[in-house]
């Protein structure tokens, strides 16, 4: 159905007494080019009826106001969507129990030493980025170019950051990463095997958590070590198991690693599409954290809303949302919303008022946003200043993009220098 057709908002159209199918969700896959149905959902129908990949129908909310209201309002529940027999956007390939692990977190007691692990401000941290960043760097340009900065760059950095957070080997980055092709594939109908590849990387960090228990505490690294001390020194924590403390880990892990990776794979495609602003952040770097804030508003890497399911009748707009629909959050519609930011839909260093969600907003607002700005920022800082130089070695629209996946994401970005 095209959008020009909505005349009810919410509604499918009745055309020569047939009704009209619903929008399929998601837009387009392409990370690079804002999806044309953005701006006509957004002024014709900000909240309009779709219909999900697994067939269901849904609410999707493209309006900032109505976003931010969804994602803040305790009635449109996250917990929820991983309930069984409510309509989906996707079915599940991790374990229900991991769709809320803030939750778990804060059920269980082990919230304060998460945040501290998430802290940007932790000793070295900065020292350790720009560290990993010049050494990834220093191999590219031992490689020559072309190369691909995904898997030469954005990947491994990603992969080092969370490694140094959680206490386990660099070296078993590839293995980990690997595991995130499968854990966040978006598909009609769930497969066997995504179970047995949660629980082999469950089972990895048991490992770990085990490796961490048997050091001395002075010696112990990163929030499984954290965790160690817990087991020992708290004795409300005895009845938290191994497989618990490592699903913390694995979702830390999981959730973490991907959105930096795919958000700094569009970062730098932005920045390598607009020579302007990479000679901006080379005369100014003290505006890196602006333009990083700003490429995380027009950053298009969330491929799928955000889904909430509604825990009672609610209205948005002029469409009542009745108890247990599924509603589904476009963050792109939210970060473009010219109600609320001056010419969208340019890429500007300079903008004051930055109010995106790109880390959700309310209750499940990303507990790692800092961490995930310093991770960013280290990152293009060191691009810049090595490789001045750098562009994209392929046309823009020979880049191949993923489909079936939770993020937008090129499976390479081929670039030279």
């Amino acid at each position: 159905m095209s959008v020009e057709q909505l005349e009810t908002p919410g509604a499918p159209v009745e055309a020569s007494g047939a009704v009209e199918p619903l929008l399929d969700f998601p837009l387009s896959r392409r990370g690079d080019v804002l999806p044309e149905e953005c701006a006509r959902l957004r002024e014709r129908a900000p909240v309009a009826r779709v219909r999900t990949l697994t067939g269901d129908p849904a609410w999707l909310v493209s309006s900032h106001a109505l976003a931010k209201r969804v994602l803040e309002d305790e009635r449109f529940s996250l917990k929820d969507t991983a309930n069984a027999g409510v309509p989906r956007q996707y079915a599940l390939t991790i374990p229900p129990e991991v769709v809320n692990n803030m939750g778990n977190i804060n059920g269980a007691g082990l919230r304060q030493a998460v945040m501290k692990s998430l802290s940007p401000r932790r000793a070295g941290l900065e020292e350790f980025l720009r560290r990993t960043a010049h050494g990834l760097v220093d191999a590219l340009e031992a490689e020559g170019g072309p190369a691909d900065l995904r898997g030469g760059f954005a990947d491994p950095y990603s992969a080092a950051l969370h490694c140094e957070v959680l206490g386990v080997p660099f070296a078993d980055w590839r293995r980990l990463m690997s595991g995130l092709d499968t854990a966040f594939m978006t598909a009609a109908e769930p497969f066997a095997d995504s179970a047995l590849n949660w629980y082999k990387d469950v089972g990895y960090f048991v490992d770990r958590f085990q490796e961490q228990l048997e050091r001395p505490a002075e010696r112990r690294t990163g929030l499984l070590g954290r965790f160690a001390d817990l087991r020992e020194a708290d004795p409300e924590s005895s009845h938290l198991t191994d497989e618990m403390f490592a699903t913390v880990a694995v979702s830390l892990f999981g959730a973490g690693a991907v959105s930096t990776s795919s958000f700094l794979v569009l970062a730098t495609l932005t920045l390598l599409q607009r020579p302007e602003l990479v000679t901006y952040l080379r005369t100014r770097p003290e505006r890196t954290g602006a333009v990083v804030e700003e490429l995380l508003r027009v950053n298009l890497s969330i491929g799928d809303g955000l889904p909430r399911i509604a825990l009672d009748d609610v209205r948005l707009g002029e469409v009542l949302v009745k108890r247990g629909e599924l509603v589904l959050v476009l963050v792109e519609g939210a970060n473009f919303d010219p109600e609320v930011f001056d010419a969208p839909e340019r890429v500007d260093p300079e903008r004051e008022s930055n109010p995106h969600l790109s880390f959700g907003a309310g209750r499940h607002f990303c507990p790692a946003s800092a961490l995930g700005r310093a991770h960013a920022e280290f990152a293009l800082a060191v691009l810049v200043e090595r490789l001045p130089g750098l562009r994209l070695a392929v046309p823009a629209e020979n880049l191949v993009w993923r489909t079936g996946f939770i993020k937008r994401l090129p499976e390479r970005l081929p670039v030279a220098w």
